[in-house]
């Protein structure tokens, strides 16, 4: 048996008769008849094997690698009481000792059937999603802040990790000390804060975050959105623990496999689109139609099975974002947000603005926010008297023009939620995010940074925003980049492009290569950074190891400069062959500040 995976779930779960499932599933029993299925109960679900609990009911699904129903007997052994699965898994499971419940396509059903297993736990909270190509995580830490500011006890899902419970208290957690040589890890202009282990995650859930139970829970996250039987018992979980808004990020993976089927969202919300994961989605169109399932029914008979959120929230700052919200019609309450003043389409202008933004020193920024006041009393009591319009002074710790968009997105959200703009505002300004602009410090005489930043719109960002930081100096950039394996492969020319037009310095190393050669990765990067003229381009090298790449980056580094390492961000390891690393960018760039010796101005050009 493999070792159990950590998981959040009621500790007092529901309880499902078996014929139950049978009926809202339409399975068809193989090998059992329906007498045989007299009491037996179903007290949770599971499709990863070595997490069932007893009483489970076991998921085998079609997978990309293999099929889930090969983990069958291991699934029994541990308590499962019943299987579902397809034809194919059913006839390669064989013998069991339990009933087997057998659908034409169990993912289809497994997100609904989840939250009858559980209650229906999203019912009794409000689910705010949100959802885009960049910006997802960022604003959900924003609107969480926003929520638990005006007294909500709050739970956050997303990339990162899973928090029930709120922000984390004062000792809890992953804080650890500064690192190798002192200094500290910290958001750009935010407080230190520290880089997590994947041996100090794996502490946290069990000493100082309880997984279930107690006021505060927490777990590393695996995936963006968890997969439906997770996420609806976590949903449970919080309920029990007296949770009233969850905040999380929503994928287009999700979106597209069903993971948030049976969810119940409140409000959802829509940060932007660019390229990425054009290897899942055929095209740009299929990409969008999975973003669009957050906010429009596939059809108009689709009410009960949707995930159409109650209230949409959209930026409407691309073109993909006035189209969605053109296409959300008048569904449900759309309320739009734009950076910058002007007319979405059809003359129409967005219900909240930013203006008046302004770089303060350190790399934080404030803005003032417009959108809409709450209905005043003459206009509640049935009078025309319009609503004053809400004007509210925003300052985050968070450097970058995305960021005002995302701290717009943000004030709006809690607002579509119910919470006073101004107490979202204030909480805005405390919140910072791992490995998004995180900066590193070392005592050194330049700026060292690590971002998520793993596609070409977000390179182009986190570079746009680093020079102008850079602006009337004469300081320098290093970008440290590379790209995911068995990810989408167009990008990959585009990420090198952008970070040569940007960067006097372009370091090309691994990533996640998973399971394709790193040196047919770096090349598609190389390709897109030497297509550029080389007047056009800074100096480009190529170093795999990614160690090594960042210790590169850090020796050529002057005072004045900035060295920017893009793509991990958060992350606590490397896959490479089907094996994870421990790796963290921050840990890494700081070993190799300290270790820094006096820097040359030494060619690192490859031609």
């Amino acid at each position: 048996m493999q070792p159990s995976p950590q998981v959040l779930r009621p500790a007092v779960p529901p309880s499902t008769e078996l014929h139950t499932v049978v009926e809202l599933t339409g399975a068809r029993l193989s090998g059992v008849g329906v007498g045989e299925l007299t009491g037996v109960v179903i007290t949770g679900i599971e499709q990863r094997s070595n997490a069932v609990q007893p009483g489970d009911l076991f998921a085998g699904l079609a997978g990309a690698h293999a099929h889930g129903a090969r983990f069958a007997a291991d699934a029994v052994a541990r308590g499962a009481v019943a299987v579902l699965t397809d034809a194919v898994g059913a006839e390669s499971i064989g013998t069991l000792s339990v009933p087997v419940l057998v659908h034409e396509n169990p993912r289809s059903v497994l997100g609904e059937l989840s939250a009858a297993i559980y209650g229906n736990p999203s019912q009794r909270l409000r689910v705010l999603g949100i959802t885009g190509t960049s910006g997802k995580t960022t604003t959900s830490y924003l609107v969480e802040a926003g929520l638990s500011a005006a007294g909500l006890r709050t739970a956050l899902i997303g990339t990162i990790e899973t928090r029930i419970g709120g922000p984390r208290p004062s000792g809890q957690g992953c804080d650890a000390p500064g690192g190798p040589g002192g200094g500290s890890v910290r958001n750009h202009a935010g407080p230190s804060e520290a880089s997590p282990s994947d041996s100090a995650e794996a502490a946290c859930v069990t000493t100082q975050g309880p997984r279930s139970g107690g006021n505060w829970s927490w777990v590393p996250s695996a995936l963006t959105t968890p997969e439906a039987p997770q996420l609806h018992a976590m949903f449970a979980l919080m309920v029990e623990q007296g949770v009233q808004a969850v905040v999380m990020e929503v994928s287009s993976h999700a979106l597209a496999l069903g993971r948030v089927d049976g969810v119940r969202f409140a409000v959802g919300a829509f940060t932007n689109l660019s390229q990425d994961h054009l290897d899942f989605h055929a095209d740009f169109e299929d990409y969008f139609a999975a973003k669009r399932k957050l906010f429009v029914p596939e059809s108009l008979s689709a009410s009960s099975g949707s995930v159409a959120a109650q209230t949409c929230v959209i930026c409407v700052d691309d073109a993909w974002g006035r189209r969605l919200a053109r296409e959300v019609g008048g569904r449900a309450p759309v309320v739009t947000v734009s950076t910058g003043a002007g007319p979405i389409g059809d003359g129409a202008e967005p219900d909240w603005t930013a203006v008046d933004a302004t770089t303060l020193g350190g790399g934080e920024q404030r803005f003032t926010a417009l959108g809409p006041g709450a209905a005043s009393g003459a206009e509640q009591s049935g009078a025309s008297a319009p609503a004053e319009n809400v004007k509210v002074d925003v300052r985050l710790r968070l450097p970058g023009r995305y960021n005002i968009a995302n701290g717009l997105l943000a004030i709006a959200v809690c607002a579509a939620a119910g919470v006073d703009a101004e107490v979202a505002a204030r909480a805005l300004a405390e919140v910072d995010v791992p490995g998004r602009m995180q900066r590193v410090d070392r005592g050194q005489d330049f700026l060292a940074v690590v971002d998520y930043a793993h596609k070409p719109a977000a390179v182009e960002s986190v570079i746009a925003t680093l020079r102008e930081y850079l602006k009337g100096s004469n300081g320098r950039l290093a970008v440290v980049v590379g790209a995911g394996g068995d990810r989408d492969a167009g990008k990959r020319p585009l990420m090198g492009a952008t970070a040569a037009r940007g960067a006097e310095l372009v370091i090309i190393t691994d990533d996640n290569p998973r399971s394709e050669d790193p040196a047919t990765i770096r090349a598609a990067i190389g390709a897109g950074a030497l297509g550029m003229a080389e007047a056009e381009r800074g100096e480009v090298t190529e170093i795999g190891d990614r160690a090594a790449a960042i210790a590169a980056a850090v020796d050529w580094a002057r005072s004045g400069d900035v060295v920017l390492v893009a793509g991990k961000g958060h992350e606590t390891g490397q896959e490479i062959a089907g094996v994870k690393y421990p790796f963290d960018d921050r840990e890494v760039l700081a070993e190799a500040l300290c270790r820094r010796s006096v820097p040359d101005d030494k060619d690192l050009t490859v031609s």
